[in-house]
């Protein structure tokens, strides 16, 4: 996978969550039409430039939040 892509992936999940501000995972995929490796490497771009927060339940549901402290757009 090359980096602009990834990078360009991150950019269509920020645009969502930025519109929508949480979502979970399952959601976020679908609204993204991304698969799962592609998904997953655009939340794990954004999480290492903590632009976005990643919560957890005891159940393992995943919610993703837009860093309400970072408004750098793509």
């Amino acid at each position: 996978m090359i980096p602009n892509k990834i990078g360009m992936n991150a950019g269509v999940v920020w645009r969502i969550l930025d519109n929508c501000r949480s979502l979970d995972y399952a959601t976020l995929k679908q609204r993204s039409n991304l698969s799962n490796r592609d998904l997953n490497a655009a939340i794990g771009w954004l999480a290492r430039e903590n632009k976005i927060e990643i919560e957890y339940d005891e159940n393992l549901h995943t919610e993703l939040y837009h860093h309400p402290h970072y408004n750098q757009y793509f």
